[in-house]
């Protein structure tokens, strides 16, 4: 049975999974199944997406403290997130996918990188 590209239907040669005949296909392919959806959802996926950029530039380690003020400057919007994580001692991390965030004080956040996201 030939396999054929999901995109514009040419043979496909190669791997046993390839899915595309090249780059171009792969992306247009993805790109037609995005343009459906609504546009305040590729608003919000945007900012997640930004957010979860900031987090990972600002803690390459895993843990890191950093200002509210920071974050604010570089565009992090506090009201959009993933998921929330209360943990038994009753604090409340909010997470953009696997980096999430800590209030500590006021004015003062703990950066935090769930890894069991990534490998779980």
């Amino acid at each position: 049975m030939e396999r054929l590209c999901r995109d514009c239907n040419m043979p496909l040669f190669g791997r046993s999974d390839k899915k595309f005949c090249n780059d171009a296909c792969r992306s247009n392919f993805n790109n037609k199944l995005k343009k459906h959806d609504p546009n305040y959802i590729r608003r919000i996926n945007t900012i997640l997406k930004k957010n979860r950029h900031i987090m990972m530039h600002l803690n390459p380690d895993g843990k890191k403290k950093v200002l509210k003020a920071d974050l604010s400057h570089m565009g992090f919007d506090f009201k959009h997130h993933t998921h929330v994580l209360d943990t038994a001692k009753g604090t409340r991390y909010y997470f953009c996918y696997e980096y999430g965030y800590l209030l500590i004080k006021q004015e003062e956040i703990l950066l935090v990188k769930n890894e069991s996201l990534i490998n779980g």
